[in-house]
Parts: structure tokens; C-alpha cells; sequence
């Protein structure tokens, strides 16, 4: 059996190298129903900090297909190159079925491009609804949930989600495979990164921030809030550490809100940071404020409180854990959030550690079963 994995953005690699690993335990076990993975890197993320280092650290193998799709100007462009070429490496493949992650363009163009030539669509991470449908990443997911033929889901809610939508076949309610990750990658980090040393931080003595949505960095009003309240936040006791997105680091500059972050030293804006590295200033901040669905998950496994910087999030479970808070952008809210202290309780749905595997056992059951 041969699979194509499209991967792109950085939450990708991560859920990527565990359905890799967990393929290679399969093919260990049971070489008859062997899984041939060729990995396709669309370029989504060009940053060599976003890239290179993720890729090495995660263990993924150079792709066997690199597009340059990420330094294109706006979505359009960027989904037609990407469209281009994911065809024509299908084309020149011809796999069984086209492996998806998550909801962002280089997702919503393997989808597509699989689908035009026929080819199964399996898609990890379905079901996940913010109903927010302002946000590009919202359409990604519900075009590519209706294109899948296997959708693999990471919790109930995301089953009842795609039920609501008349999306019944095909469905598996497997667990996080990001969750799986941050068991997996957890002790590697503390091993191996010293980004808390190079830094000079203190376990639960700073925050960290990270912003990258388009309708946060795309508007100035906005992104002027979220730096005001970071600035008002951090102190000398409790920095801020701020690894600036590229896409970030260009719309501070377009609206000159450089000189208003850098006027306060202890919101410290530092480059783009390592898998392994982000694992432990996750793990050791006093509470992470993020705009990025995967942080906020991993702050919850790490055991750090969130504060979101969006209106609504698609993992409400954390929200209802107390694990995180919906602050949105405006200054007041994020500081009255940092002042809460919500109970919190544990979240089970997102599995047991085991979500790679049980995908790649039920993708081989449908192949068996001629489902694929």
C-alpha cells in the first residue's frame, strides 16, 4: 500500500513524525500489509527555524517531494502552486490514498488535488469546529472533512460535529495525535534543550506568547492591542518571551508597533524556536497566551494554563477544563484573564498515547476491506 503525506506548517511535522513512526511499528509487526509512506513538503513554512530544525528534530525523513510554495504573496497564489505541484507528484505516485493534517492550505490542497484524481482522502485531526468562518483555517477543515474518505477524529465532539454536517462514514474517534507527541517528545526536551539556560529564565517565572493567525497579524487594530497588553504584562519577575512568526515579524513592522514592543524590555522578541525547545518553554512557563490551536493543546499536556487570543477556540474541552481562557485581542481582557484562576479538571478523550497507532491500523483495515 502506498501513502502520500502532505505536510507543510509546523503542527504538521509534529503529527507527521508520529504517524510515521507509528507506520514503521506496523511494517514491523505485520510486513505482509506493509504501508509505503513517501513524504510531500509543500513549503508552507520556509523559515529555516519553522523547517529545517523541526523536521531534523521530529525524525521525519527528507521528503521525497519539496515544493517552494511559502514565499508566494497571499493564499491564492500559494494554493494554486501548491495545487500544481501535489498533482503532479500524484500523478507521477499514484498512491492509494493522500494523508492530510489539520486545516491549512497545504491540507486543503492535497485534499483537493487527491480528490480531482480520485484518490482516498484520509484526513487526521477532522471534525474540529471553531464556527468561526472569518478564519481561513475554519474552511480548510470543513472542505477537506467533506472530500475525506477516512476521517480520523481526536475527540467526541468532533464526531458529533461532522454528524451534524451529515458526515457519518468513514469516521474514527482515535484520540490526539498531539497528545501522543508531547508524551513522546516531553523527556527529550528536558534532555536536550537549553533554551531555558541561553535564555536565563526561571521555571514559572515568565509567559510566553506566540501569535501567527491571519486575523491577528493582518490587523493592525488588533496586533496593536495584543502588543499593548503584552507590554503591560511583562516585568524584570515576569518576562514575556516572544518568538516572532515571520508573518508577524512583517505586519510589526508594516504598522510600526516595533518601537512600541521594543520600548519594554522584559517582552523579549526572540527568532523562531525549535520543536524540542517550544516543548520546554511550554512546560515551564507560568501560562502561555496563543492565537494557535496546537499551543494551546500542548500548553494543556504540558500542564500550563492558555489564554487564547481569538473569540473562540476548536478545542473547547480545554475551555471547559478551566485548562484555558477565551480572552480574543483587546488589552483589558487579556489582563483580567491573567488574573483568573479557573478550577480545572482533566480532559480523557484526547486518548491514551496510542492515536497514531490506532490510525494507521484502521487505515490498514480499510485497505483489507477494499474501503480505500
Amino acid at each position: 500500500m502506498k501513502i502520500v503525506t502532505v505536510i507543510g506548517a509546523r503542527p504538521q511535522f509534529v503529527k507527521a513524525a508520529m504517524i510515521s513512526k507509528a507506520i514503521g511499528k506496523q511494517n514491523a509487526a505485520d510486513g505482509k500489509h506493509g504501508i509505503r509512506e513517501y513524504i510531500l513538503h509543500t513549503g508552507q513554512h520556509y523559515d529555516p527555524n519553522m523547517n529545517d530544525i523541526f523536521l531534523t528534530e521530529l525524525g521525519i525523513k527528507t521528503p521525497d517531494w519539496q515544493l517552494h510554495c511559502g514565499g508566494l504573496s497571499g493564499n491564492a497564489a500559494m494554493l494554486a502552486e501548491m495545487l500544481i505541484g501535489i498533482e503532479k507528484a500524484l500523478l507521477e505516485c499514484r498512491p492509494d490514498g493522500v494523508l492530510v493534517y489539520g486545516d491549512t492550505t497545504s491540507t486543503l490542497a492535497g485534499a483537493l488535488a487527491a480528490s480531482r484524481l480520485q484518490i482516498p482522502v484520509l484526513h487526521v485531526e477532522a471534525g474540529l469546529r471553531s464556527f468561526n468562518r472569518q478564519m481561513p483555517e475554519e474552511i480548510n477543515r470543513i472542505l477537506t472533512d467533506h472530500i475525506a474518505s477516512l476521517l480520523f477524529c481526536p475527540t467526541c465532539r468532533a464526531v458529533r460535529n461532522l454528524a451534524r454536517e451529515g458526515i457519518t462514514d468513514g469516521i474514527f474517534h482515535t484520540g490526539d495525535v498531539m497528545y501522543d507527541a508531547a508524551l513522546a517528545f516531553g523527556k527529550i526536551a528536558e534532555d536536550r534543550s537549553g533554551i531555558l539556560f541561553a535564555l536565563g529564565l526561571q521555571p514559572r517565572k515568565y509567559r510566553l506568547c506566540t501569535v501567527h493567525r491571519a486575523e491577528n497579524t493582518n490587523d493592525p487594530e488588533r496586533l496593536a492591542q495584543i502588543v499593548r497588553a503584552l507590554v503591560e504584562i511583562a516585568t524584570s519577575a515576569c518576562p514575556v518571551i516572544f518568538p516572532l512568526h515571520p508573518r508577524t515579524e512583517r505586519c510589526l513592522r508594516k504598522y510600526s508597533l516595533n518601537a512600541a514592543a521594543a520600548s519594554c524590555e522584559a517582552l523579549r522578541m526572540i527568532d523562531p524556536v525549535s520543536y524540542l525547545d517550544m516543548i520546554m518553554l511550554e512546560k515551564n512557563a507560568e501560562t502561555v497566551l496563543t492565537d494557535s490551536g496546537g499551543v494551546q493543546k500542548e500548553a494543556f499536556f504540558h500542564g500550563t494554563p492558555c489564554i487564547t487570543l481569538r473569540e473562540e477556540t476548536e478545542w473547547v474541552e480545554t475551555v471547559e477544563a478551566g485548562w484555558n481562557q477565551i480572552a480574543g485581542f483587546r488589552m483589558e481582557a487579556i489582563i483580567e484573564c491573567l488574573g483568573n484562576k479557573p478550577e480545572k479538571t482533566g480532559i480523557s478523550e484526547y486518548g491514551d498515547g496510542d492515536a497514531s497507532g490506532k490510525i494507521v491500523r484502521a487505515i490498514v483495515r480499510c485497505h483489507e476491506n477494499s474501503l480505500l
